[in-house]
């Protein structure tokens, strides 16, 4: 027989999935709909009343996003615009309703190859806490997400916070776009982030994230050291080539094929940045 554990602390959580596996449930806006046709079986722990959990907290060092923090608490948060990319991911991350319920940090440990929320946490250079019953450990987020529904979390572990660290530059700004078959309601074909930081007019440092096109949603690197140094304006995709794109390794499926994929990611990816070099 199948069991359900609602816990009230943190401590009491660790505890039991140090005890035995346990299927963790926070909004449940993945698991539950992964499991339509079929008995739900499995021992879950649900997370909702772990109240240390949520918020959003803005500290010397940079941001913790709690992992209850739902993508209608990213909306509606005072965030500055380093963010902007998050926010714009958060509203496509299905209807209000699942904004509403569905968790930023179930999202990352989802770990779909579409998962909105990953380029654009990626961009912002984010880490995430794990805690266990042995402590914590905090690995960058391109660490944890290991392949399609795959991380680096341990059965006895929790992701308790994501963290995202204060930029260098003053002036940091972020941006998101995704490609899809409609608008809304959609899981995209190409989806694309990035963050520029800015000092006297020119690109500082630079990170953007493709996603959709990979196992894993990942950085272009060589992209982003060509963007540094270049003038801040409505032009900055141009740095963007071909080769910029190599690296992704997008696949043949019913929504595009890899070439289309592999020849609209270049596009999308144009388009971000001179959108983000014309925004002042």
């Amino acid at each position: 027989m199948s069991s359900y554990l609602r816990p009230a602390s943190l401590d009491d959580a660790l505890a039991a999935l140090a005890a035995r596996s346990l299927t963790v449930v926070a909004g449940g806006t993945d698991i539950y709909p992964a499991r339509v046709g079929r008995a739900f079986d499995d021992n879950v722990l649900d997370i909702s009343r772990l109240a240390a959990l949520r918020g959003i907290e803005a500290q010397e060092e940079g941001w913790t996003i709690g992992a209850l923090a739902t993508w209608s608490d990213i909306l509606a948060a005072d965030l500055p615009p380093l963010f902007d990319g998050l926010k714009l991911a958060a509203r496509e991350v299905g209807g209000v309703q699942i904004q509403n319920a569905g968790t930023v940090a179930g999202n990352l440990c989802n770990a779909s190859p579409a998962a909105d929320g990953v380029p654009a946490l990626l961009s912002l250079g984010a880490q995430v806490a794990l805690r266990g019953a042995h402590g914590m450990r905090v690995l960058a987020l391109q660490d944890f997400i290991l392949g399609n529904r795959r991380t680096a979390r341990r059965p006895d572990e929790l992701l308790t916070e994501i963290r995202v660290p204060t930029p260098r530059a003053r002036d940091a700004r972020g941006h998101f776009r995704k490609l899809g078959a409609r608008r809304y309601l959609v899981i995209s074909i190409v989806m694309a982030a990035a963050v520029i930081e800015v000092e006297d007019e020119v690109v500082s440092a630079a990170r953007v994230a493709v996603g959709a096109c990979s196992e894993v949603a990942m950085r272009l690197a060589d992209l982003e050291q060509a963007m540094v140094g270049r003038h801040v304006d409505g032009e900055l995709g141009l740095v963007a080539t071909a080769d910029h794109v190599t690296p992704l390794q997008p696949i043949d499926d019913v929504r595009a094929t890899a070439d289309y994929r592999r020849r609209a990611a270049l596009i999308v990816i144009r388009r971000l940045l001179n959108e983000l070099g014309a925004a002042t």
